[in-house]
């Protein structure tokens, strides 16, 4: 029998942990799997682990696992992929595979255009967008998020996009903040490329209120949130995983 394990970030804010489970609920209605069970990698429970457990003794015979996360860095590469080697080795008679995360795509950078035009400020010669990723030490997460930065410059015709990062990478938010103080625009769309609330949330609204005196417009859009777009990436990942297993079996 199979089964799909959605594997979300985590958060130690309650209410984010409640948009995962919520947003995974949607998505269990229009995914035709028998067994569907979320799990998440740290600061919540279940853990990978136990979500497993779960998907095993509803009998589940095979579990494709998704992670329910935005990018490809080290949950995906690492965390993720060593849970399920030591879950192998517990149940070695079950078949589990890995999908991909919600990566580049043209409807994350559909959700990103939403959240600039609803903000309801013209966009026009003296805007520009400041797309602010949480961030990690992975080249690639760099990489990606700069490629949907040219993605949604290409879709909006905006006159300037730039990245910074919360954590852990570089160009920083306090030095992409700088950039944008300095620069010849004077309306600053600052975008957080974040799935749900927190602590970085938080840490990015202190920021900008430091900046409110100034000649500059700081305008923060909201985060991604579980946007119904995503539910649509989400099915593609889960069906290419499926589609890959059984041309493989």
């Amino acid at each position: 029998m199979k089964a799909v394990l959605y594997v979300c970030h985590g958060s130690r804010m309650i209410k984010a942990c409640q948009e995962a489970a919520a947003f995974v609920e949607r998505c269990k209605a229009n995914i035709n799997i028998p067994i569907q069970e979320i799990s998440f990698i740290e600061l919540a429970e279940p853990d990978i682990a136990k979500g497993i457990n779960i998907c095993v003794s509803q009998g589940a015979t095979s579990i494709a696992v998704i992670p329910v996360l935005l990018l490809a860095a080290g949950h995906v590469k690492h965390d993720i992929p060593e849970e399920i080697a030591k879950a192998k080795q517990h149940y070695p008679h079950i078949e589990m595979a890995i999908g991909k995360p919600f990566g580049v795509h043209e409807k994350m950078v559909q959700i990103l255009s939403e959240r600039i035009a609803e903000q309801s400020v013209s966009l026009d010669d003296e805007a520009m967008v400041l797309l602010v990723g949480r961030g990690s030490s992975d080249p690639d997460i760099k990489k990606n998020l700069q490629e949907i930065a040219y993605l949604l410059q290409k879709k909006m015709q905006l006159s300037h996009v730039e990245i910074c990062f919360l954590a852990a990478a570089t160009p920083t938010l306090d030095e992409g903040l700088h950039r944008a103080f300095h620069s010849e625009y004077k309306k600053i769309f600052v975008v957080p490329y974040l799935l749900f609330t927190g602590v970085l949330i938080k840490k990015l609204e202190k920021k900008l209120k430091s900046l409110s005196a100034s000649d500059k417009q700081f305008i923060l859009c909201n985060y991604l949130g579980y946007h119904p777009l995503l539910q649509d990436v989400l099915y593609e990942r889960v069906n290419e995983l499926i589609s890959r297993e059984y041309k493989q079996s």
